[in-house]
This record gives structure tokens, sequence and C-alpha cells, in this order.
């Protein structure tokens, strides 16, 4: 089994890029709930978003422990990578179950950050995570499937080229299984737009850019199903394992920004004539974070080792994600408390970063989906729905 590089180098070029990028534009950003343009254009130029894209089509064709580098390093640093993130594993979509001449045509404007491709569309506000019940349809007429239906919690939407689309093309009660008849679509939503897409912002208690879709006689090319009609559902489930361990590293990020400000206030806040982290009640819940966030870090690695060994690591993947998430939480919620009123100030970044990381227990996947997984698939108990 491979071992996942530590990428000093990655990390250290990160740091830098990210220092240009300061807590006051992320709290201007936050307050207008504005897309971070500049960020994530800066990424894309130094080619940052196309590290898992291979060389052959204009990317670095580095391993996952290299884009799991590059997104700690992004949240360590007070900044969010979820405005990009997409980008790394939604690709390997297409990489892996596109013809070569999707591959070819989009992959290296991709790479180059002609076109972005961050949004992915699945999630439905009827079927929420049970995905076998999607009911967008996609009707083949000639040349081109004509897709109706709705999507939800579809993040980017407004600031991307192309979209990863599943949707149905033969019902579910019609299928051999359930989660047959289900197909991949790559739409290029810059010409779908007005004539038959309709994006709706959904505002949230964080600044995700996350919307509602709705689809309404809107056209897509034959040519841009991707793989087999009907193979769509096993299409998304290879990129979930990359999904949940990349967001677990932003995790990781995550635990590392609360812990890094909770013990560096600690050590410079003084009351009572001495600083508080001589205080065990404030020193032992930081070490606390710092802890579970350290073992946490290492089931990341273990599932990332599994995923560049080309090994199966659905488990690992989910594991790494549940108990990455629970850490950050953790440390978060003791930075704040570190910080006493200070945490709830804006000019801190704490109560942003606090807001963002709240969301990786209910993103990708939920805390107690990944338990009943654990349950059914690593310990063999009887399926609970």
């Amino acid at each position: 089994m491979t071992k996942v590089e530590t990428h000093p180098e990655i990390r250290d070029a990160i740091r830098k890029l990210c220092g240009r990028f300061p807590g006051q534009y992320w709290r201007a950003l936050d307050r207008e709930r504005a897309y971070p343009k500049d960020f994530v254009n800066a990424l894309t130029e130094a080619g940052w978003l196309s590290v898992l894209i291979p060389e052959q089509y204009g990317g670095a064709g580095l391993g996952i422990g290299a884009a799991c580098a590059v997104l700690e390093e992004i949240h360590r640093s007070g900044a969010n990578g979820a405005a990009c993130h997409a980008q790394m594993y939604t690709m390997g979509t297409l990489l892996r179950h596109g013809s070569d001449a999707q591959k070819e045509k989009w992959l290296p404007k991709i790479a180059s950050g002609e076109v972005r491709l961050q949004a992915f569309g699945v999630t439905e506000p009827t079927s929420g995570t049970d995905t076998t019940r999607i009911q967008t349809f996609a009707k083949k007429v000639g040349d081109k499937y004509v897709v109706n239906g709705s999507k939800i919690w579809i993040s980017r939407a407004e600031h991307s080229d192309l979209m990863i689309l599943l949707c149905r093309t033969s019902q579910r009660d019609e299928a051999g299984k359930a989660s047959d008849g289900m197909s991949v679509l790559l739409v290029d939503m810059r010409e779908a737009k007005g004539k038959g897409l309709t994006i709706k912002p959904v505002r949230t208690m964080l600044n995700h850019a996350t919307t509602e879709l709705f689809f309404d006689n809107m056209e897509v090319p034959a040519e841009n199903l991707i793989g087999k009609e009907g193979a769509g559902f096993k299409y998304i489930l290879d990129g979930m394992n990359a999904e949940r361990i990349l967001i677990a590293s932003e995790c990781i990020g995550d635990g590392k920004f609360f812990v890094d400000r909770a013990s560096a206030y600690a050590k410079d806040r003084s009351v009572f004539g001495r600083p508080i982290g001589e205080n065990q009640g404030v020193q032992f819940p930081i070490a606390r974070a710092h802890v579970q966030v350290t073992a946490a870090s290492l089931m990341v690695d273990h599932a990332a080792r599994l995923f560049e060994a080309g090994q199966p690591c659905g488990s690992e993947a989910n594991m790494a994600k549940m108990t990455a998430s629970e850490a950050s939480w953790f440390a978060a919620d003791t930075c704040v408390q570190t910080h006493g009123g200070f945490g709830f100030a804006e000019e801190y970044d704490i109560e942003r970063k606090f807001r963002e990381t709240r969301l990786y227990q209910v993103a990708p996947i939920s805390t107690n989906l990944i338990l009943s997984h654990v349950a059914t698939h690593v310990l063999g108990m009887p399926k609970s729905f």
C-alpha cells in the first residue's frame, strides 16, 4: 500500500497564496453572500484546482493526498475551499466514465480554467438522501434529451459553466433494481440558462452559494450522456469516496484553525492576573480538540492511502468524513468558548468558521447515514431502512 505524502511544498505554496486573501476579504464576502471569484481564479491560475486531472489533459496528475493537502491548508488559513472543491472531485465522473471525445473536449478547458465544472446535480426536494427516488426525468427525443424536474442544495450553480446532472431515464418501478434507470448528463449551463433551466438562490446561515434548480423541457445533446444510459447511479457513487475524503481534509484544516486560534488566545489573554491557558478548565478542552483532530487526520490519511492504491474504501471514506467533521465541530465550540464574547465578534473570523464547519455533519452525507452504512456494511447488522 502506498504512503500518502505530506506534500510540504504544496502546503507552503497554499499558505502563501491564502496570505493574499486575509480575514477581511472573507468577512466582506460573507456579509454580502458573494462568491470568492478572485480567490478561485488565483487557485485556478496556480494549477491547484487541476491537481487530480491527468497531465495529458493539462492537469498535474497527482493523487488525492495532494488534493487533501491543498484543501486542508486552505481551511487552516481561515479561508474556505467549498467555493471550488467540487471541481476537484466532480470531474472524476467525466474522467472515469466519459468518452475519449468528451474528455478531450472538456478536461483541458477545466484544467486551464476556461470553463468551471463545480455543480453536481443530485439531491431533490422530495428525495433527500434517498437518491433512488429522484424524479427529474430525461426523455430521449431524437439526438437530444429533454429534461424536466428540479434539484435542491446545488452549490455554485450560479458560478459554474458545466454541471454533472443525475436524472432518471426510466421510471423507478420499471427498473430491475431501484438504483437502475438513472443516467448522468453533462449540462452546459451557459446554453441552458433561460432555455429550460432556472436557477434560484437559497440563502443559508453560511456563504455557500447554494441554489435550487428547475428544469422545464431543458434540452441536452445526446452526445453529453456520460457512459451508458441507465448506469448513472454507479458512476455517481464512484466519485463519492473522493468527495468524502476531500471534505474530511477540509474539516481537518478547520479543526487545526480552531486549535491554533484557541491555544494562541489562551496564552495571550490574561484574566485575574494570569493567562487563561493556565486554567485546566481552559487548556484541557483545547488539548482534547487537538487530540481529536490529530486522530481524525490519521483516519483521513488511511482512507486516502486506500483510495490512491485503488482499493475499496467506502467505509473508510465515510468514517474519515464523520470523525473529521465531529473533531472540527468540537474544536470550533472549544474555540468560541475560549474566546468568550470575542468568539462572537466578526473581526476574529471564528464565528464565520464556526458556521462553516457545522455544515459538514450534514453534507455531503449526514452522520446518521454514515452510522447506518457502518452498522450494515461493516458490522453486518440488518438494514434499518
